[in-house]
């Protein structure tokens, strides 16, 4: 059995320049784990693969095409690929997300 302790995984670089952590990353699926400060953000992009959010922690606002929505904790959010997409910190409250894409994409995202 291998278990992957978020706080014991490092900070991954990514051009949104926020705390992402890679728990999996395999060709059936990856998995980052995001945490945003108040006023924190992704940069609007696409994916190339279908991806789902589920919100652990706080109240993030998600944009989806042209959709947003603040979504609360316990929830999944679907983003089909090829849709542009991010989600926003817009409260006083940490936020922490599970990303997922599957599966794990063979080509890069495209930031808008």
């Amino acid at each position: 059995m291998k278990i992957v302790k978020v706080s014991e995984t490092s900070i991954k670089e990514t051009p949104h320049k926020i705390d992402a952590r890679e728990l999996y990353n395999f060709d059936s699926a990856q998995v980052v784990h995001i945490e945003l400060k108040p006023g924190e953000s992704l940069k609007p992009h696409k994916t190339p693969v279908d991806v789902f959010f589920y919100i652990l922690e706080g109240s993030p606002d998600i944009y989806i095409g042209d959709d947003k929505q603040t979504v609360e904790k316990d929830c999944l959010v679907e983003s089909p690929k090829n849709i542009t997409h991010y989600f926003a910190n817009n409260s006083a409250n940490k936020v922490r997300v599970l990303v997922v894409k599957a599966p794990k994409p063979v080509t890069q995202t495209k930031l808008l």
